[in-house]
């Protein structure tokens, strides 16, 4: 399968996943298509689609934390930030992602989580 063909393919396979959580793909497609692209290549390279903007070690079961779409295993701070962490995905409300902020996931329950609580 060539490589678009396998971008549109990722695409049909997560939107139903990402639909029941409350995701939605980026309204930005340049953004998307670049996203998918990486997996494309991620995934060539070792058979599965990891996310592209995590870094993967030598545990095969932290790594599985990271196959895309891996919203379910970072749910509470994706939702704080309304993103996930490349930007593939965001939350069904988002119009303009480039207004998120992103923020380390140690921040999640303290000072962020309190600057998420004002944009509500």
């Amino acid at each position: 399968m060539n490589r678009k063909a396998r971008q549109e393919a990722l695409r049909f396979l997560f939107e139903p996943v990402i639909e029941k959580l409350g995701y939605k793909f980026t309204p930005s497609q340049e953004d998307a298509d670049f996203l998918l692209e990486q997996e494309t290549l991620i995934e060539a390279a070792t058979g599965i689609p990891y996310c592209p903007c995590q870094a993967r070690s030598n545990n095969r079961a932290e790594n599985m934390r990271m196959v895309c779409p891996c919203i379910p295993f970072h749910r509470r701070h994706y939702d704080a930030m309304r993103r996930c962490w490349c930007g593939l995905f965001v939350h069904k409300d988002v119009t303009d992602p480039d207004t998120l902020r992103q923020f380390p996931e140690k921040e999640h329950g303290t000072a962020a989580q309190t600057s998420h609580k004002r944009r509500n």
